[in-house]
């Protein structure tokens, strides 16, 4: 087993690190999952705040699950920076899109389909957004992410709220939430601070960790510091705070870590020292 697989002590790390937007490492019974990578400087019209993560953090990879086809979320020259080997696990219908790209070790999930790496089980859920790949690639129906092993985390992708929401686990650990986007603005099929907050009262997880917030954003924006930057997951963490008081909410800067302690849907987590 590979030293990203083992600590110091010899055991597996059980870790979830916060890349920027919408790419999380999670880290769980020696597997080793990344989300919609997102791993340069910039895409399209877009720069990256996370140029500090050494790559190093990505090898060893057991495999990389794709929500939805957005080119924020699939990237190719990211996507190609760890491998064509890697196995991607992908909603259905762009196993073909995926290969055309050179890519061979593919699974292809519908909501509720699930699949196994060693100890833990990955399983896509329901999620509410738009699947077309623009301006001209294909639809897939988009999908989040149920991974269980000795805790339970859900990486939402990007939804809003939908009424299964309450049927996804009964004892979650962890919910990765989408509180914003890369602007001023969001569209339809995404969640608001407030509500991935409401979210959270159908989730029921122990902890709340938001995403898809202060990686990405226009080229030469980020100079002038905007509020959509920094202000989505304090206001995430109020609304939380007035809902669902029960859940203990942590904001992850770009790059951070946050180690989970909670065994065998314990729902018991604490931030990494």
């Amino acid at each position: 087993m590979s030293k990203h697989k083992r600590n110091e002590n010899g055991r597996a790390p059980q870790h979830i690190t916060y890349v920027g937007h919408a790419t999380v490492l999670i880290e769980m019974g020696g597997v080793r999952l990344l989300t919609d990578p997102i791993l340069r400087g910039h895409v399209a019209h877009l720069s990256h705040r996370a140029r500090h993560i050494s790559p190093d953090h990505f090898q060893d990879l057991d495999a990389v699950l794709i929500s939805h086809l957005h080119w924020d979320h699939v990237d190719w020259p990211s996507l190609r920076r760890l491998g064509r080997q890697t196995r991607l696990i992908v909603p259905h219908g762009s196993a073909a899109f995926f290969a055309r790209g050179g890519f061979k070790n593919l699974e292809e999930l519908r909501a509720g389909e699930e699949t196994q790496l060693g100890g833990v089980t990955v399983q896509a859920t329901q999620a509410v957004h738009d699947g077309r790949r623009y301006p001209r690639g294909p639809f897939a129906q988009p999908v989040g992410y149920l991974v269980n092993g000795s805790q339970s985390v859900y990486f939402a992708g990007d939804t809003d709220i939908f009424p299964g929401m309450a049927h996804l686990s009964e004892n979650l650990d962890v919910a990765l939430l989408p509180v914003w986007g890369w602007g001023p603005t969001l569209g339809a099929g995404h969640l608001t601070p407030d509500r991935a907050a409401l979210a959270l009262t159908l989730l029921r997880p122990q902890v709340a960790i938001p995403i898809h917030w202060g990686a990405l954003h226009p080229i030469g924006m980020g100079l002038l510091h905007p509020a959509f930057l920094t202000q989505p997951p304090v206001a995430f963490a109020r609304h939380a705070a007035e809902l669902a008081p029960q859940v203990d909410t942590h904001i992850l800067s770009v790059g951070d870590t946050f180690a989970l302690a909670g065994v065998n849907g314990a729902n018991s987590a604490a931030p990494a020292g």
